[in-house]
């Protein structure tokens, strides 16, 4: 099972708005709605997450959904441990239990009748019926659950269901402005101001670009990356093929493509 508890000491995580989506969140968490985030790969959202958990001073728990993710990944299993049968909770009711934020990361890649077990969590209700123990649970103060997936990643196959949908407050990111992700790119990568520049630059060249070949854009996360690179002393084309133009595709037509505009947006020094 891959998930993660963390908590919220320390500094708040780097987080730059872009508009009212601090002030939904915190108004859906206080009223016990349930919140889905929709937005492209990279664009922020479980940075926000996490910048929201510290504000909140909520213990969070996240898990990354996937194509074999079950109920029981969520809720819980009997386990054997030293020849006894013991049950083991799963993060969701960690989350239930404790009143922490539980966080479901891409959860549309998680089969729909496994997501249903959220329904009656993400109502008036507040509750996690678990079948194998015969009880359910009454979500303890403090709990949230919140959700994102990729719009762009949408099929017949994998969405969420309608019934889930219309449970949850939904909150939309798309890519920085310009000045906002300059901003970021310089803060989190450790460069200047005018390598953080040329980086946004190229990032919003490839998110116009119109192929097949690619089937995610230049996401704030992997400027972000190449600006690391460059921080370490790594020339800017250098780190923009390793941490943009490699991870987008494995089209070498496309690849090529790509690097013939890193080569125009970055100097070769």
């Amino acid at each position: 099972m891959n998930d993660m508890a963390t908590a919220v000491r320390g500094p708040r995580p780097y987080y730059v708005s872009t508009g009212n989506e601090e002030q939904v969140f915190k108004a859906a968490y206080r009223q016990g709605l349930s919140i889905v985030l929709k937005g492209p790969t990279g664009c922020g959202k479980t940075r926000f997450v996490e910048a929201m958990a510290h504000d909140l001073d909520r213990p969070l728990i996240t898990v990354a959904c996937h194509d074999d993710l079950t109920t029981a990944d969520l809720v819980g299993r009997f386990l054997l441990r030293g020849g006894d049968t013991e049950w083991v909770d799963g993060p969701l009711t960690r989350a239930v239990r404790d009143g922490a934020i539980c966080y479901l990361d891409e959860v549309v890649e998680a089969r729909q009748d496994t997501t249903v077990v959220l329904h009656p969590l993400a109502d008036h209700r507040r509750q996690l019926p678990i079948e194998r123990l015969g009880l359910t649970l009454d979500a303890a103060p403090g709990f949230g659950l919140v959700v994102s997936y990729n719009p762009g990643y949408q099929s017949v196959l994998k969405d969420l269901k309608d019934s889930t949908r219309q449970r949850m407050v939904a909150i939309e990111f798309g890519f920085p402005a310009t000045d906002v992700e300059e901003k970021i790119v310089a803060c989190e990568a450790g460069v200047d101001h005018e390598r953080a520049a040329e980086l946004v630059r190229l990032g919003q060249a490839i998110r116009r670009v119109e192929t097949g070949g690619l089937r995610e854009v230049a996401s704030t996360r992997v400027l972000i990356a190449a600006g690391r690179l460059i921080a370490e002393g790594l020339a800017p084309r250098e780190a923009a093929r390793a941490a943009i133009a490699g991870p987008l595709t494995d089209d070498s037509v496309v690849t090529g493509g790509l690097v013939e505009m890193i080569d125009v947006y970055l100097p070769e020094r």
